[in-house]
């Protein structure tokens, strides 16, 4: 399913195609959530990766 592909939220492909509920979404593709289950985890990986210079908004202001 491309909407999941894309990154959309599963409940919202539910909505999008009339399903009763997300876990009939979910089980009709189940093929694609692999692939997104290695996203999210990178995903999630690089949101708690520590850099080593600071983000532009956390950056100390200049004097």
């Amino acid at each position: 399913m491309r909407m999941l592909r894309q990154g959309i939220h599963p409940k919202i492909v539910q909505e999008r195609l009339g399903r009763s509920r997300v876990g009939v979404t979910l089980s009709i593709y189940s093929h694609v959530t692999p692939g997104l289950q290695e996203a999210a985890a990178l995903r999630f990986e690089e949101a708690f990766t520590v850099t080593s210079e600071p983000e532009a908004s956390l950056a100390a202001p200049a004097r």
